[in-house]
């Protein structure tokens, strides 16, 4: 009888056994079987305008002494603002930066009698220099005043201006309209695919954005950047990003 018992419980200790490998098994199986799935790249493309520009202009004054280099600059700085505000650009829109003077030599090589030459440090006097930063919305109008801001030469302002840079202040909203075409784009590609192959897509396994770029259109001096090119030289601008998808597949 002692025996018979331990002969039942070992077979159904057997059993479970198998049951438990059986189930175990099949868990591991499912969860590492191979998935099939497709990746696609999806792109999204738009050209705009830019809406904001920053023009940044210098001019100095060189004077025996550093009061006489900073009065002048002062003088300047009136006749600097009227002009510009004769153009149309806002008093709120014209930033003037602190002044800076420095002691201000001319090098030169000189020859003692032997021709032997040696370097001879000048001092000229004091350069005040005054720089000032425009920011505006009114992107024409300040593209136009930089191209004639030369006629301040006519009132020896020794004048200095740098290209206009150019923005867009609605980025961020462009971005995310941006991602959900590339995504849109994305998803079209993988059901041509699967749908051609007599497949059908499953459920969205992984989403990576690519690098949002802006670049000039049509520009064959600029390329992508792995960082994401952004291109301030250009008023018209094309703004380019991508996603990839990944999907499984019955």
């Amino acid at each position: 009888m002692k025996n018979t018992a331990s002969l039942i419980i070992g077979i159904v200790a057997s059993i479970c056994f198998v049951l438990a490998a059986t189930a175990i098994g099949g868990y591991y199986y499912k969860t590492k079987k191979p998935q099939k799935t497709i990746s696609v790249v999806g792109l999204a493309e738009k050209d705009f305008t830019s809406d904001l520009i920053v023009w940044t202009l210098d001019y100095s004054a060189l004077k025996p002494t550093m009061k006489e280099a900073y009065s002048t600059i002062k003088e300047q700085n009136k006749i600097v603002k009227d002009y510009l505000i004769s153009k149309g650009i806002q008093a709120n829109e014209i930033d003037f930066k602190s002044v800076s003077a420095n002691p201000d030599y001319d090098g030169r090589y000189e020859y003692d009698a032997n021709g032997n030459s040696h370097y001879v440090s000048v001092f000229k006097g004091y350069r005040a220099t005054q720089n000032i930063r425009i920011e505006s919305k009114n992107v024409d109008l300040v593209e136009k005043v930089e191209r004639e801001v030369a006629e301040l030469y006519d009132q020896d302002i020794n004048l200095n201006s740098n290209s206009p840079s150019y923005y867009y202040t609605k980025l961020a909203d462009l971005k995310i309209k941006m991602l959900e075409e590339a995504s849109k784009d994305a998803r079209n590609r993988a059901q041509t695919i699967t749908k051609n192959a007599g497949a059908k897509l499953d459920g969205l396994v992984n989403a990576n954005m690519g690098v949002f770029q802006i670049t000039a259109p049509n520009s064959s001096d600029e390329d992508y950047t792995w960082g994401g090119a952004f291109n301030t030289s250009s008023k018209q601008k094309r703004a380019s990003i991508n996603m990839r998808l990944t999907y499984e597949v019955k």
